[in-house]
């Protein structure tokens, strides 16, 4: 900047001198060109050097997270009480609506009924095992005696001291308790599978009953919708008396968070040279007229929509004439003082300093006209 200055003090010397204090050369058209023509090309230096160190943007919006207040509900419910106002700030944790909880205290109880049932068939199971156990052994104690029996019998029928029929008797009950003790073994067996059937030791049965109740619970919580975080509610569509639910309507407010405000400022491409995370920017904003304030460049996002493709057989085109303006990148600005309140989607102006060059004095002074006019202009007309 400094030798652009010294440069056309030097070249106005060179003019004053030769055509005004000593005349040497008569100040024809053609001089006149060559000087215009010369000037004019040292206005381009510091034009160039503003847009590169001190890039200004007039494409600025105020960017605030939001939270789609929509009931998390298995089915559509009335809505009881509408507890917040539209505009109004809330704390996270507070009440916004409730829901009627008729049906989702019935599916509690019922739950709750469930895992009573489902411990005490646990017991029954284990009970069942000794059952199980005491029939095998007294399978095994029939089977037992009839084998001594049906050895006995044969021996005298063997000897004709005893009659063959008896002998038969023995072998048909020896048949028939084998029977009963292999059925005695499969009842044992089949009641400990159903008693094994754990998942980190409870009974599943049991541990089903225990989801299940707190899917009950859960949705009864959620009778009472409360604010996921600080902010401020807009957009509510509910009212008292109106049918809430999964299938009806989907967000029926919109909590704007307090939390992380930040600033987007699209520039072109070629302005995004010098810039890096950290510098400082100045930041006029509209809800302010006449005030700048400080901030810093949290990311350059070197991002647009114009290089993303859906995935399709169809082959991109390109015009000869491009139908669409060159892609803008999104620079995202955080103030230095969290506490100014920022409406979400105000807009304003940027001016990245991208060095102490005395180019960036440029910048400011378009930053301050900016915020100046904005109390004359737009025109209320």
């Amino acid at each position: 900047m400094l030798g652009v200055v010294a440069i056309t003090l030097v070249y106005l010397a060179f003019v004053w001198v030769v055509f005004v204090k000593f005349k040497w050369l008569r100040f024809t058209p053609t001089w006149g060109l060559i000087s215009a023509f010369f000037l004019l090309h040292l206005l381009i230096v510091p034009l160039v050097g503003t847009r590169m160190q001190s890039p200004f943007s007039t494409d600025v919006r105020v960017v605030r997270h939001t939270v789609q207040l929509v009931p998390r509900l298995p089915e559509p419910t009335m809505v009881t009480e509408v507890r917040v106002k539209e505009n109004t700030p809330v704390k996270k944790g507070d009440v916004l609506f409730v829901f009627d909880q008729t049906v989702y205290k019935s599916q509690v109880k019922s739950a709750q009924a469930a895992l009573v049932a489902a411990k005490q068939n646990a017991k029954i199971l284990e009970a069942d095992i000794a059952v199980a156990k005491d029939s095998v052994a007294r399978a095994q104690s029939e089977l037992d005696f009839a084998t001594v029996q049906q050895d006995r019998f044969a021996t005298l029928a063997s000897q004709r001291a005893g009659s063959q029929e008896s002998a038969d008797e023995w072998t048909s009950r020896v048949n028939s308790a084998q029977a009963s003790l292999a059925e005695a073994q499969e009842s044992q067996k089949r009641a400990e599978l159903a008693y094994a059937s754990q998942i980190d030791g409870v009974n599943t049965a049991v541990v089903q009953a225990e989801e299940q109740l707190a899917q009950a619970q859960y949705y009864l919580s959620q009778t009472e919708m409360k604010a996921p975080n600080d902010g401020v509610i807009v957009n509510l569509q509910v009212q008292e008396g109106m049918v809430s639910g999964i299938l009806r309507v989907g967000a029926i407010a919109t909590l704007i968070l307090d939390q992380d405000p930040y600033l987007i400022a699209a520039y072109r491409q070629e302005n995004l040279m010098n810039v890096r995370k950290g510098q400082p920017v100045v930041v006029a904003i509209n809800t302010y007229p006449g005030q700048h304030f400080s901030g810093k460049v949290d990311e350059v996002w070197y991002a647009s929509r114009r290089g993303q493709y859906t995935p399709s057989g169809t082959l991109p085109l390109f015009p000869d004439i491009p139908i669409h303006t060159e892609a803008r990148l999104p620079v995202k600005i955080t103030l230095d003082d969290p506490s100014i309140p920022l409406g979400i989607g105000v807009g304003g102006a940027t001016v990245i300093l991208t060095s102490d060059d005395p180019f960036t004095w440029l910048g400011q002074i378009s930053l301050r006209s900016y915020t100046w006019a904005r109390w004359v202009y737009p025109l209320p007309i």
